[in-house]
């Protein structure tokens, strides 16, 4: 990226994760402005509307049925309303520390003084303007952590809709799930009747041409996709079995004026093209990789405890031997150094989020240049926190 004062740095937000093959790729750009011949919107389908789908199903195998949307948090919203209706159910689970889009049934969160409550926390909006009525509806539980889960299944038992899981938690620092968790949260949503939500509005064709759910071999009920689809246009989709989706339109409303827009739709369409046919994926879990051993050998060589989480294309960073389960781990957690650090990245021109919650996305774009200049300004970053003691100013709980 370049700033207005012509500063050039490398970028590790990539717009919270959309632009999967860097910001502007030309391919993708070219497919936009050709998706302006069509026009804009119709209130009528496209012919592309069919192909996307298409692609999508052959790439995700739980993905049987496709419906676009414009965000990830409308396609959250959407397959929340769709997993209610489907059950006749009005409650849900969620993990802890996970992020669903900024909407009032998934804007909730435990303080840490409540952890110690008997049984289920009480839980409290992030925000103002939630209001509190509805947070009887929201079930929270730890991350990786099968025996909670199914208390929570059996306590509410006939009134669980869905449990809506990240198992990449991409506002966590990438907390992952373990794979016999997910296979047991897989398993206990079938005994107890309950829809599997897998959100992968951030690992969707980022981490695995299928996705979170190819890498751990489980398939989801319903499952959402957004930022990587288009590489930075404005897209989502809501997917998930047949039986469950044809309840859309039969029953259960959703739609959108600028749903399936035709310059999105080209986008998406050159975008998982280019993701599906090229190595661009393995280059990006490649220069990942190549990150973290970089990083590695830097703090290695200063004696620094540290782990890494999450996927090497949406890494996560933590100043720890042992890398971090669920998000209490990480709450209880001295992030100080990182947060000290991240600001001498930035002088160094290298973006990454000052909030160790958010992973270092990598892209198809990032090359060895790229990666020199991060190891450089990395080098920088931890020997000017060390000498500034940047890690003795614990942020407040």
């Amino acid at each position: 990226m370049t700033d207005i004062d012509d500063n050039e740095y490398v970028d590790y937000r990539l717009g919270y994760g959309p632009a999967i093959l860097g910001y502007a790729d030309p391919r993708v750009d070219e497919a936009a402005r050709k998706g302006m011949d069509v026009g804009g919107v119709f209130a009528l389908s496209t012919e592309r509307e069919l192909a996307v789908a298409e692609r999508i199903a052959r790439m995700v195998p739980a993905a049987e049925l496709v419906r676009f949307s414009n965000s990830g948090t409308e396609a959250v919203m959407a397959r929340l309303r769709l997993a209610r209706a489907y059950t006749g159910r009005d409650d849900y689970v969620i993990l802890e520390g996970s992020y669903h889009g900024l909407f009032d049934a998934a804007m909730w969160f435990t303080p840490m003084d409540k952890w110690n409550e008997v049984g289920e926390p009480t839980v409290y909006p992030y925000s103002e303007g939630v209001p509190v009525g509805l947070r009887s509806f929201a079930h929270f539980v730890q991350a990786n952590d099968a025996n909670q889960l199914e208390d929570v299944f059996k306590r509410a038992a006939g009134r669980i809709a869905c449990l809506l899981i990240e198992p990449i938690m991409g506002n966590c620092l990438g907390i992952a799930a373990e794979p016999e968790y997910l296979r047991a949260a897989r398993a206990l949503c079938d005994k107890h009747g309950v829809v599997l939500l897998i959100d992968e509005v951030k690992t969707g064709f980022r981490v695995a041409r299928g996705g979170v759910q190819q890498l751990y071999g489980v398939d989801a009920d319903l499952c959402t996709f957004a930022k990587a689809i288009g590489n930075g246009y404005p897209i989502s989709v809501l997917a998930g079995r047949e039986e469950i989706m044809r309840k859309l339109g039969r029953g259960v409303a959703h739609g959108g004026t600028y749903t399936a827009h035709s310059v999105a739709l080209a986008a998406a369409e050159k975008t998982l093209e280019i993701l599906e046919e090229t190595d661009a994926l393995e280059r990006v879990a490649d220069y990942g990789t190549r990150l973290r051993d970089g990083m590695r050998a830097v703090l290695q060589s200063r004696g620094i405890p540290h782990s890494f989480v999450g996927h090497p294309s949406m890494s996560g960073l933590y100043f720890a031997h042992e890398p971090p389960r669920n998000y209490r781990d990480w709450k209880r957690s001295d992030y100080s150094f990182y947060d000290a650090m991240a600001r001498v990245l930035h002088d160094e021109r290298i973006l990454c989020e000052p909030d160790s919650r958010e992973p270092w996305f990598v892209s198809a774009a990032h090359d060895d240049s790229c990666l020199a200049d991060t190891m450089r300004a990395f080098e920088i970053a931890v020997d000017t926190t060390l000498r500034t003691g940047g890690a003795g100013h614990r942020r407040p709980a």
